[in-house]
C-alpha cells in the first residue's frame, strides 16, 4: 500500500512537471490540467475499488486542504515578490498594477456586496468576507502562465496579481477580524499594521544574516521553516502577515538597490546575493510541488454535481462578465494593452482558501455557494487560456530592462 502511495504521488508530480514546461506550448494552463488530473484520479480510485483491486476507503482529504492551501499561498506570494524589481524605472508600472488590483477588489467586491445587501438584505460586513475571494487575482495561475508572452505583459502581469494577493488577504482579514466597522476596528488596524511592518523588517534583517553568515550546508531549509512560523504566529496574533512575506521577498529581491545604504553593508551584499540566487532556486521548486499536490488534491475533491448546477452557473456567468467589462475599463483608462491583459485574470488557490476560511467562521450565504467558487475558477481559467490561445509568443531578449544575468528573474 505504501509503495502504491509513494509511485501514485510521484507519477502525479512528474504529469505536472510535463504539463508546466510544456503549457507554453499548448497554452492549456497547468493549473486546468491538474484540477483535471485530480479530478480523473477520484474516479479511478473509484472505478477500481468498485472491480475489488482497491480495498481502501476513498481518504478524507478535506483537513489537510487548508493547510497545504496556507504553505502554498506564503510560498506562491514569496516566489513573486522575489522577482519584483523596486526602482525608478519600474514605478510607472508598479502604479499601473497597482490601480489595477486595487480597484477591482473596491469596486468589484464592493458593488456585489451592495447587490447582496440590496437584493437580500445581507449585511454589508458579510456581503464584503463573501465577494473578496471572487476578485483576487492568482498570481499562482497568472504568472506560471505568461512566461512566453514579452517582458512588459509579464511584468504588469507579476506586479498586479502580487498586489492583488496581498491587498486582497488583508482587507479580508480586517473585515474577518473586525465585526463592528467604526473608529477603534481602523484604530487597531492601523497599529496592527505597523507592528507588522515592524516585525517584517527586523525578521528580514534576522534571515538575510543568517543567510549570508551561516556556513552550515543546510542553510535554506531553516529559513523557509522560520518564514512558515513567522507567518504562523503572526496570523495568530491577528496581525496581517503577508506582509512580512512582501517585506522579506522584496527586500531579498531587490539587493542590487540596497547595496548603497550603508548601515546594510555588515549583511555583505555581495555574499548574500550569491545566496540569494540558490535560495531563489529552492523557493520556486519547493513552490512547485507544493502549488502542485494542491491543485491536484483540490481536483479531487471536486463534486462533479457542483459543475454543472444551472443556478450557480448563471452567477458565476454574471461575476466574470462583471470581472472582464471592468478590467477592459481599467485597461483602456490606464492606457495598458487591452490584448493579451484583459484575458489574464483567474481565479485559484487565495480564492478557495478564503472561501474556506468563510465557511469555517460561520459567514457564508447560500447566493455564494462551493459550486459558484468552482464555476468561476474554471471560467476565469478558460478565458485565460482563450486569450493565451490567440497570444504570439515573443523572444525574451537581454535589453536594458532585463539583463542576462543567472538568477532566474520572471521579469
Amino acid at each position: 500500500m505504501e509503495l502504491s502511495i509513494i509511485i501514485t504521488l510521484c507519477g502525479l508530480v512528474l504529469l505536472s512537471y510535463i504539463f508546466d514546461i510544456t503549457a507554453p506550448k499548448t497554452r492549456i494552463p497547468s493549473v486546468v490540467l491538474l484540477l483535471i488530473l485530480g479530478f480523473l484520479v477520484k474516479k479511478a480510485f473509484m472505478f477500481l475499488k468498485k472491480l475489488g483491486y482497491i480495498s481502501a476507503e476513498l481518504p478524507d482529504l478535506q483537513p489537510v486542504l487548508p493547510i497545504l492551501g496556507t504553505v502554498g499561498l506564503i510560498l506562491i506570494v514569496l516566489e513573486g515578490t522575489l522577482d519584483l524589481e523596486f526602482n525608478r524605472s519600474k514605478l510607472m508600472a508598479i502604479n499601473k498594477s497597482f490601480w489595477m488590483a486595487i480597484l477591482s477588489l473596491i469596486f468589484l467586491a464592493g458593488g456585489y456586496a451592495w447587490v447582496l445587501n440590496a437584493y437580500w438584505a445581507i449585511d454589508w460586513r458579510t456581503g464584503l468576507l463573501n465577494a473578496l475571494p471572487l476578485f483576487i487575482i492568482s498570481s499562482a495561475i497568472a504568472i506560471p502562465s505568461v512566461k512566453h508572452l514579452g517582458k512588459k505583459s509579464q511584468e504588469l502581469v507579476v506586479y498586479e496579481s502580487s498586489l492583488s494577493d496581498v491587498m486582497g488577504v488583508t482587507f479580508f482579514n480586517f473585515f474577518l477580524l473586525h465585526s463592528t466597522m467604526d473608529g477603534k476596528a481602523f484604530l487597531d488596524f492601523g497599529i496592527e499594521l505597523g507592528l507588522m511592518i515592524l516585525i517584517s523588517f527586523v525578521a528580514t534583517v534576522g534571515l538575510s544574516f543568517l543567510l549570508s553568515k551561516s556556513k552550515h550546508h543546510i542553510k535554506f531549509v531553516p529559513v523557509i521553516l522560520l518564514i512558515l512560523m513567522i507567518y504562523a504566529l503572526s496570523k495568530v496574533y491577528h496581525l496581517p502577515a503577508l506582509i512580512f512575506i512582501m517585506v522579506f521577498g522584496l527586500f531579498l529581491g531587490n539587493l542590487d538597490e540596497l547595496k548603497r545604504i550603508k548601515w546594510l553593508q555588515w549583511l555583505q551584499p555581495d555574499a548574500l546575493e550569491r545566496e540569494v540566487i540558490r535560495f531563489k532556486e529552492i523557493t520556486t521548486e519547493t513552490t512547485f510541488l507544493v502549488r502542485s499536490l494542491f491543485f491536484i488534491m483540490f481536483g479531487f475533491l471536486i463534486k462533479f454535481d457542483a459543475l454543472i448546477q444551472l443556478e450557480p452557473f448563471i452567477w458565476a456567468s454574471g461575476i466574470m462578465v462583471a470581472i472582464i467589462v471592468f478590467r477592459l475599463l481599467q485597461l483602456l483608462i490606464l492606457g495598458l494593452p487591452v490584448f493579451p491583459l484583459l484575458f489574464i485574470a483567474p481565479r485559484g488557490l487565495i480564492t478557495i482558501l478564503l472561501f474556506i476560511s468563510v465557511v469555517q467562521s460561520g459567514n457564508s450565504i447560500p447566493q455564494l455557494t462551493e459550486s459558484v467558487i468552482l464555476q468561476v475558477i474554471l471560467l476565469s481559467s478558460g478565458f485565460m487560456m482563450l486569450g493565451l490561445f490567440f497570444a504570439k509568443p515573443q523572444s525574451q531578449k537581454p535589453t536594458e530592462l532585463q539583463e542576462p544575468t543567472t538568477s532566474n528573474k520572471a521579469l
